[in-house]
């Protein structure tokens, strides 16, 4: 994902899925301490619901 990209998707997550800061942040050190996908890690750690799973995947289908 392009630097760019990954800021807007981040702000996705804040604005319109209202995720904190510090959840985002603790996802991200998942991802990168077990090589796993972002949207994958929120759902896995119960931070997002299946809903706002596909939302996540449609938003980034459109990206």
């Amino acid at each position: 994902m392009q630097p760019i990209t990954y800021s807007r998707f981040i702000q996705f997550l804040q604005e319109e899925l209202s995720l904190s800061n510090n959840s985002i942040a603790m996802a991200e050190k998942a991802v990168a301490d077990n090589h796993c996908v972002l949207p994958m890690v929120l759902w896995q750690y119960g931070l997002v619901t299946l809903e706002e799973l596909d939302k996540i995947y449609d938003w980034l289908e459109t990206a």
